[in-house]
């Protein structure tokens, strides 16, 4: 067999397992974190939701969309975001996701919203996308392409489908300058977080950064946001950390959610496999806080680029 063959297989398995992971983890996420799936830097007295809000304004406000402009989410989730931008700069925004159960709940929340006019959802493999060249005004991406097998591809084909002279903007997971590939504890923190959220190798900033340029993007301007959140942004993770408005992701919380699965799970009320996935994230949230706390990883490494006229 050629390499090639087995590259193609070993890219179908990465799609399964992307998935399948997410087919299992949805519930949890919505019922922990609300429609959107991600994290925000945070101002002391502000909410989690609320800085989740902030975190997706931010993001319209620098690609400077305006209302009538046709938008891209890539790995829209369950569209929370998609949602909150379209009604916060008037634009129509596409989501493209693999995922067949986020694409059905997302389209229930549209409806629930009144947002099906404006908001839809495009079932496909961003790494190949079913759309033609320039057609869109803006592409972002929140805490979503680090899922991409390769960067370079990811941001080529997102290239391809952004018009001349427009803008893509993203927050990306990735470790910072300060993660030491030598040091044991670094490597330990890296595994648990990819193996919990079902990533590939994640990325250095530089490798995202030489990525973008790569694919023949100017970069205006790039930064990780997390270094200058005042409150720290896996706060929300931290079991020493209690919160009333998120008391699901607490410790108690935490807990109380795991004997809940236990019990849905062995009367057959949750999916077979919800413990396990359950488990998977509750490590995956360890290193998440560890790599927070140490530095050495970011959710939220910001960049806006701009695709030349």
């Amino acid at each position: 067999m050629n390499q090639g063959f087995h590259d193609k297989q070993k890219k179908a398995a990465g799609h399964r397992q992307v998935n399948k992971y997410y087919d299992l983890v949805t519930s949890f996420y919505e019922y922990g974190w609300g429609e959107s799936f991600h994290f925000a830097p945070r101002w002391k007295g502000e909410s989690l939701r609320e800085s989740i809000k902030r975190h997706e304004h931010f993001l319209a406000l620098q690609l400077g969309l305006k209302p009538g402009h046709k938008v891209l989410d890539v790995g829209c989730g369950i569209g929370g975001p998609l949602r909150e931008i379209a009604r916060f700069s008037s634009t129509s925004v596409m989501g493209i996701n693999n995922n067949e159960y986020q694409i059905t709940r997302g389209k229930a929340l549209n409806r629930v919203a009144g947002v099906e006019k404006t908001c839809d959802f495009t079932k496909a493999d961003f790494m190949n996308m079913p759309f033609s060249e320039n057609s869109f005004d803006a592409v972002y991406a929140i805490e979503a392409t680090c899922h991409a097998p390769d960067a370079v591809g990811c941001y080529k084909e997102i290239y391809r489908v952004l018009k001349p002279g427009q803008s893509f903007a993203a927050y990306e997971w990735c470790m910072t300058d300060a993660f030491d590939p030598n040091n044991q504890e670094h490597q330990k923190i890296k595994a648990e977080i990819e193996i919990g959220d079902g990533l590939p190798d994640i990325r250095s900033t530089r490798q995202c950064l030489a990525a973008l340029k790569e694919a023949g993007f100017e970069v205006i301007w790039e930064q990780d946001l997390a270094r200058d959140s005042p409150l720290p942004w896996y706060l929300p993770l931290d079991t020493s950390h209690f919160s009333l408005s998120s008391f699901r992701l607490t410790a108690v919380g935490r807990f109380i959610t795991k004997n809940m699965v236990v019990a849905l799970e062995y009367v057959g009320l949750a999916p077979k496999g919800s413990q396990r996935v359950q488990s998977f994230l509750e490590k995956a949230a360890e290193g998440l806080v560890a790599g927070g706390k140490k530095e050495i990883f970011t959710p939220m490494y910001f960049f806006l680029a701009r695709k030349p006229q």
